[in-house]
């Protein structure tokens, strides 16, 4: 159980970094370093929610 509450907080994280991203792309001034930097964030946290679903199977 507490796996799948470790995997739906990273979910939620990830579902952030999402709309930070989108909201980063969209800015006139965007800036190129935050948004790789939130992409290489949400990508660890994908890795980390596929490795814990695998634990569970």
């Amino acid at each position: 159980m507490a796996i799948e509450a470790r995997i739906r907080e990273l979910g939620l994280r990830h579902q952030t970094l999402d709309r930070e991203i989108q909201d980063e792309s969209t800015r006139p001034a965007c800036d190129d370093a935050r948004l790789m930097e939130l992409k290489r964030q949400k990508l660890r946290l994908k890795e980390q929610m596929e490795s814990l679903k695998a634990r569970m199977h």
